[in-house]
């Protein structure tokens, strides 16, 4: 799952936004740095991330890509599940996608901390400013979403090959999205529960 799954996957746990987006700019223990909440929201980030991978529904949408991309459909999938979150918005979300988009980056600006990572404070803004989430809806985004990750990271070079494989099996992958999803939410929803009574305990 990429930004615009982690954002709705906070809002639907009642989870921490700014956690659950900085979840890939963070590593190792996130209570040596940040608060409860956000920490929390890592942490949620992180074990959507891992269920997400391992799941038999993603082994599915793996195995559809050729030799020469399969390994680098991991990341590929995660910008295509946004996609199909983004066609699909209507039946996760009472509010439209462009006001879920508006009042999150917000909320996250509104709570902005020093200490955050200046790579993720910078990413957000753009973000917002550029409305990547909304672009979502439409593979000519996804495709350039692949060509900037291939040419920031020569070693992710191959992603932009990913983008046929993503096309040649859109209606599959489609429908993997939509079994995977409700279940990563199921999950999430879980996950975040354990985690506050946790807290909780500890208190």
């Amino acid at each position: 799952m990429n930004f615009l799954a982690h954002l709705h996957i906070a809002k639907y746990c009642d989870s921490d936004l700014a956690g659950n987006l900085l979840g890939d700019f963070v590593k190792g223990d996130p209570n040596k740095h940040y608060s409860d909440s956000l920490s929390d929201g890592i942490r949620l980030h992180r074990f959507v991330d891992s269920y997400t991978d391992r799941h038999d529904v993603s082994r599915s949408a793996k195995s559809l890509f050729s030799n020469q991309t399969k390994r680098f459909a991991p990341i590929a999938l995660d910008v295509f599940w946004d996609h199909c979150l983004a066609n699909h918005w209507a039946n996760f979300s009472k509010q439209s996608l462009e006001r879920f988009c508006f009042d999150s980056h917000q909320q996250i600006f509104d709570h902005q901390e020093p200490h955050w990572p200046e790579s993720f404070v910078f990413i957000h803004q753009k973000m917002a400013e550029q409305r990547w989430l909304e672009s979502y809806q439409d593979m000519e985004s996804i495709e350039m979403v692949l060509q900037r990750m291939a040419l920031r990271r020569p070693k992710l070079g191959m992603l932009k090959a990913c983008y046929a494989d993503l096309e040649n099996h859109y209606d599959t992958l489609q429908c993997h999205f939509n079994e995977l999803y409700p279940m990563v939410l199921k999950e999430a929803s879980e996950f975040n529960t354990l985690q506050l009574k946790k807290n909780q305990k500890e208190r």
